[in-house]
């Protein structure tokens, strides 16, 4: 094998110099680690917990990482608790340093991950804080939109999805034409999920009447590689040729009709997540089962499931009603 090699790997075939190699020989762990989260929103964030942490503590280069001890993390805790930060936030700040030892570990930079043993914030969220609309609340959301625009037909489309099927933001914009499928007969959803997972999900027969109508409206029905949701206006480029950009799913459509609607009144703290803890409250209060609505909604574990679920703490089960005077 030794003789074969250099024949093998042909120099014109190598993709990488003798220097670039040895150079990715020598990265640190510390930055293979980060380079492997795969999440933008989660590699933000561990990027600003670990600068964060590193400032606190005077690291100056990755490789200092491995002198840090578990008296260096809980200094770091208490203070973060000085600054009156939410105990999820803290909670979160500590899993990012954790994951980074863990990895460290696994690569045997260091013998042990110094955030093991240091206590965190005890976590209230047996209850998830996100807001979720009643019934007519969620009809009356529905409802706002235009019903003979194209935007308002999009926009009735959007909204029907994400509070019939609990989808993430992100995942809604993912979508292809072609992610609307039939399966077995039924119409279904391919969801491109966190992590690269995908789901498939039958399509509620509202949100199906009111996609169908948008996409008789759109033009663009038969481009199955391309964008299932799209601008309708562009004013700074003119491109419609593109995906709706989540932010865009917050600004000009849930602020919008929620405005209009008067929930965002009503609603303190609405936001596009509010849909998806609706969609998921909703199922589990009509007795859907738990395990189903984890798989349904992407979750990696049901504790975060269980975050919707309000069964136990539903207003009209309350001793408050049972007062009398």
């Amino acid at each position: 094998m030794e003789v074969l090699l250099p024949e093998i790997v042909k120099r014109e075939n190598r993709a990488l110099t003798a220097a670039e190699f040895q150079g990715l020989a020598e990265v640190p762990p510390e930055l293979e680690w980060f380079a492997n989260i795969t999440n933008e929103k989660t590699r933000r964030a561990y990027k600003n917990d670990v600068t964060e942490f590193s400032r606190f503590i005077g690291i100056g280069s990755p490789e200092e990482m491995r002198l840090v001890t578990r008296a260096h993390v809980i200094s770091w805790r208490k203070q973060l608790e000085s600054r009156d930060l939410a105990t999820s936030t803290i909670r979160r700040k500590l899993s990012a340093i954790s994951s980074l030892f863990d990895y460290l570990c696994e690569r045997n930079a260091v013998t042990h991950n110094p955030v093991n043993g240091v206590k965190r914030p005890m976590s209230n969220n047996n209850e998830g804080t996100t807001p979720a609309l009643s019934d007519s609340q969620a009809r009356k959301l529905l409802d706002a939109p235009p019903k003979n625009t194209l935007k308002g037909k999009r926009d009735r489309a959007i909204l029907a999805i994400l509070l019939y099927h609990g989808m993430r933001r992100e995942e809604l914009c993912n979508l292809k034409v072609k992610d609307l499928q039939s399966r077995e007969g039924v119409s279904h959803f391919k969801i491109h999920g966190k992590g690269g997972k995908i789901r498939f999900i039958p399509v509620n027969p509202v949100a199906q009447r009111l996609i169908s109508a948008y996409m008789e409206a759109c033009g663009h029905k038969e481009e199955l590689k391309g964008p299932l949701f799209r601008p309708v206006r562009n004013n700074r480029t003119g491109e419609l040729n593109r995906a709706l950009n989540p932010n865009s799913v917050y600004r000009n459509i849930l602020r919008k009709y929620g405005h209009q609607s008067g929930l965002n009144a009503e609603v303190k703290g609405l936001c596009v997540h509010s849909l998806r803890a609706t969609a998921a409250t909703n199922a589990l209060s009509h007795d859907a089962d738990i395990a189903k609505v984890q798989e349904w909604l992407g979750h990696a574990n049901v504790s975060t499931t269980r975050l919707y679920d309000r069964r136990s703490t539903r207003p009209e089960d309350s001793p408050t009603f049972r007062v009398k005077y």
